[in-house]
């Protein structure tokens, strides 16, 4: 039985506004990565991902390139200790950018 691994991950550039979250997720749930993708305020994308470490390797790898119309300028990864707790990969939400989805 394999372990599992976490990241946190911040990927700086252009990385909203160009659909990375939802290139994100898919890429996550095409590659076999738990946990969720969200925009912060500084223009950033914070992402955690969780699961095997050759499959979690795979989403670094696609995070450093980003989304087709994107551009990722620096990735700055984390180590944290697995939950356990995530389901599937979703993108979060937060409040201050709650007028942008309407």
């Amino acid at each position: 039985m394999t372990s599992k691994i976490r990241r946190r991950v911040v990927v700086k550039g252009r990385v909203q506004g160009v659909a990375f979250r939802a290139y994100a997720r898919s890429a996550a749930r095409e590659i076999g990565v738990l946990g969720w993708v969200r925009n912060l305020p500084d223009g950033s994308v914070e992402t955690v991902l969780e699961g095997d470490p050759d499959r979690v390797s795979l989403m670094l790898a696609w995070l450093k390139k980003g989304s087709p119309h994107g551009r990722v300028d620096d990735v700055v990864i984390i180590e944290e200790k697995p939950s356990g707790s995530f389901a599937d990969f979703d993108i979060v939400f937060d409040t201050w950018e709650s007028w942008r989805v309407r």
